[in-house]
């Protein structure tokens, strides 16, 4: 299979997942509703992690747009929005969009003297949604194996004039086990499975990549918490 046939394969899936299996789960997960000790533990990693990336951003982000590639049900998006930016938020599943729109605070609607946000069903890589200072994918490539994953923060570079944030599963053998785990007994309501990718092989293969010349690797920090182990990565264009 191609590399362009994997991906998209790859993406149908994820779609599937987030739009169909578990949207009552991932609904409740970002909510403040009470939770499960494990998901609990995930809850606690995510907001650690949106937390990291936020720190990354300027805290005053006036007249910038940002693309929240792969939003979910908006928290980043949001707080991206109250420093001024202007977010393009865009996802696969069209329900989370739906459940993002329903829980935009009232701040940062229509009238709004802050930034303001425009919440999309599709594909992050569409190029009609025109150019970025700033990227940012939480958790929006877990998903996909390395190769796939490389692809996509070459097509997100080349709308990117500032920083790219992005997370991605760093190997372990914590993770490698959890995987092969989750492959023999799979569930109904389990996401498709992560795919750890060493972090040192993820930035040779960065830095090979001919559509990401000129950005260069920045701050890079890991999140764990319980059953949520995610790093993230800062791409800075020089």
């Amino acid at each position: 299979m191609s590399t362009d046939n994997a991906y998209t394969a790859r993406r149908g899936q994820i779609e599937t997942y987030f739009d169909r299996t578990a949207v009552q789960a991932w609904e409740r997960l970002t909510s403040t509703a009470p939770v499960g000790r494990i998901r609990a533990t995930v809850r606690a990693g995510r907001d650690q992690m949106r937390n990291t990336l936020l720190g990354w951003l300027p805290a005053d982000m006036t007249g910038m747009r940002l693309l929240d590639a792969g939003c979910g049900t908006g928290a980043l998006a949001v707080e991206a929005a109250r420093r001024g930016a202007h977010v393009v938020a865009i996802d696969l599943s069209p329900t989370l969009v739906n459940i993002a729109r329903d829980r935009l605070p009232d701040d940062l609607k229509e009238g709004s003297a802050r930034g303001r946000i425009v919440f999309l069903a599709g594909d992050m890589l569409d190029a009609a949604l025109g150019r970025f200072d700033y990227v940012v994918g939480m958790d929006s490539i877990i998903h996909y194996e390395a190769v796939d994953a490389v692809r996509v923060l070459a097509g997100l570079a080349l709308r990117t004039d500032r920083a790219i944030l992005f997370t991605f599963a760093p190997k372990t053998p914590l993770l490698a086990t959890a995987r092969h785990i989750g492959r023999l007994f799979p569930k109904s309501d389990r996401a498709p499975w992560i795919v750890p990718i060493a972090p040192k092989g993820l930035l040779r293969s960065i830095a090979a990549e001919p559509a990401m010349a000129g950005m260069q690797p920045g701050r890079t920090q890991r999140v764990s918490s319980g059953f949520y182990t995610s790093q993230a990565q800062e791409l800075v264009r020089s």
